[in-house]
């Protein structure tokens, strides 16, 4: 299980729009050496909204090779379409990542039902362990977290980013989750206290600019050690 203070890497540019491989390989190198944990590779930070699926692959591909085995690299593969995300999923895993999230369908809002049926067919598609994204505020698409559970039982998902902030929410799944099923925060607000109640870690996107007092936060509030934790809490907010 990858646990802990994970980056929600930004993709970085030069001024004709493409990708800066050479910022891409300090950003990298930054994070191992200020504590990250894992890294995900063009998640919604790391504009895969925007990129190609070409670039798409190349900067998951580029990402796992500057980690060089150092972190593991989760890749963004999530899409409204389930034959996309399928398709990105598979892509990812030919890249060399070693996990996938993979975000609640947006815009077409399905239900309950659907949210199965998408992401047993993701899952389907690749041996890499798979991460559900829910963050409902974006995507306007809810996993319900009986839905979360029924998923929890299909052997390749393995864990949650839940980006709602609702802590009542994230307790009601660590409580019932299966044995290695990861709860990562998606909300960096909430993320010591989701930490604090049994959770996994937190997919950040502060991380980028404060990867090590992210870092440390987070393995303190996993700990348990409250007091350390909201001191380091302190400072990032400040």
């Amino acid at each position: 299980m990858i646990r802990g203070s994970i980056v929600a890497l930004v993709t970085p540019f030069n001024a004709s729009g493409a990708v800066d491989y050479d910022a891409l390989k300090r950003l990298v190198d930054f994070h191992v050496s200020e504590g990250t944990h894992a890294i995900v590779a063009v998640g919604t930070t790391g504009e895969s909204a925007t990129l190609t699926h070409t670039e798409d692959s190349e900067v998951i591909k580029a990402t796992v090779e500057y980690a060089d085995g150092r972190i593991p690299v989760i890749a963004g593969a999530g899409s409204n379409s389930t034959a996309e995300a399928c398709q990105l999923t598979e892509a990812a895993t030919v890249a060399g990542a070693h996990a996938i999230l993979s975000v609640a369908p947006y815009y077409n809002k399905p239900p309950q039902s659907g949210l199965l049926a998408h992401f047993r067919a993701v899952a389907s598609s690749t041996d890499l362990p798979i991460i559900l994204y829910n963050v409902p505020g974006r995507t306007v698409t809810d996993i319900a977290d009986d839905t979360t559970l029924e998923l929890a039982e299909v052997s390749n998902i393995v864990g949650i980013k839940d980006a709602t902030g609702d802590l009542d929410r994230a307790q009601y799944v660590l409580k019932h989750r299966p044995d290695g099923f990861a709860v990562y925060s998606g909300d960096d607000p909430t993320a010591m206290e989701l930490c604090l109640l049994g959770g996994d870690g937190d997919i950040s996107v502060t991380a980028n600019v404060a990867p090590r007092l992210m870092s440390q936060m987070i393995e303190a509030a996993m700990d348990g050690r409250r007091e350390v934790a909201e001191a380091l809490n302190d400072q990032l907010l400040g």
